[in-house]
């Protein structure tokens, strides 16, 4: 394997990927941080190929680091092994994976999604937490939605903290992007259902009738749909409280509504 060997925090490379732990630095620079040998590999078999792995050696022997190093080696990539104290920088973790990969980020432009290529979708609108829209796309690529499109000021979906939540599925599931003009633009081209969650709605979302493909969209933590949004679904439904909470979790209620609406 041919691995050079990094044992300086103020190596070049090093301070470069540590940043990655930055919005700003992953926007300008188009890069985010997957870690584990798990994850890596499942990157490659999705098609993508790894910018930088860095491993710790512990891992040099596995087979599987093998298949990930060539693949990124053949893409022009770097294969670097480092010691723990690295690792643990890197991944701000006192109990690091042995293997982190940096990889380009990807995003569907709005006219290249394809509808009828998935019975369901989701639309996230500004949604808060990293924890959250991981977890909302691990379950889209659990039910073979067709893709997570993020309207309006949402959290980066390639946060450190957002990658790790998705356990993978960040590079199954396709992701846009687009503002609350250009989605409602957008949507009118819909050719199903365009589905809302709100606590004042009187549909079950059990008993709505879902035209596929369909649309779920699923407002903010806090404050769920903004009214123009609401108004742009054809029908908003609720899920019910049976005890004393009052709502659920964003990511639970995704969760609830993908499964009830992909069927």
């Amino acid at each position: 394997m041919n691995a050079k060997t990094v044992t300086s925090l103020s190596n070049n490379t090093v301070k470069a990927v540590r940043a990655l732990h930055m919005r700003k630095e992953r926007e300008e620079s188009g890069l985010f941080l997957a870690e584990g040998l798990k994850i890596v590999i499942e990157a490659i078999d999705c098609g993508h190929a790894p910018k930088i792995i860095m491993y710790g050696r512990d891992a040099a022997d596995h087979p599987m680091l093998q298949k990930a190093s060539q693949a990124c080696l053949k893409a022009g990539g770097e294969v670097i092994e480092v010691n723990r104290e690295i690792l643990e920088k890197v991944s701000r973790r006192d109990n690091p994976q042995a293997v982190v990969g940096v990889f380009k980020q990807v995003f569907t432009p709005l006219d290249a999604i394809v509808p009828q290529s998935a019975p369901c979708w989701v639309a996230m609108q500004a949604v808060r937490d990293p924890g959250n829209l991981g977890t909302v796309i691990r379950t889209a690529d659990a039910a073979g939605c067709g893709g997570v499109i993020l309207v309006g000021d949402c959290v980066d979906p390639y946060s450190v903290e957002g990658v790790r939540a998705t356990m993978g599925s960040i590079f199954a599931v396709k992701i846009a992007k687009a503002t609350i003009q250009e989605f409602l633009a957008w949507r009118e081209t819909w050719p199903g259902s365009v589905v809302g969650t709100l606590l004042t709605a009187t549909v079950d979302h059990k008993s709505a009738d879902y035209v596929k493909p369909s649309l779920i969209l699923m407002g903010n933590e806090q404050q769920g749909l903004p009214p123009e949004l609401a108004a742009a679904c054809d029908v908003n439904v609720k899920i019910p409280m049976r005890g004393r909470a009052d709502s659920l979790n964003l990511s639970v209620a995704t969760g609830i509504m993908i499964y009830t609406v992909a069927g």
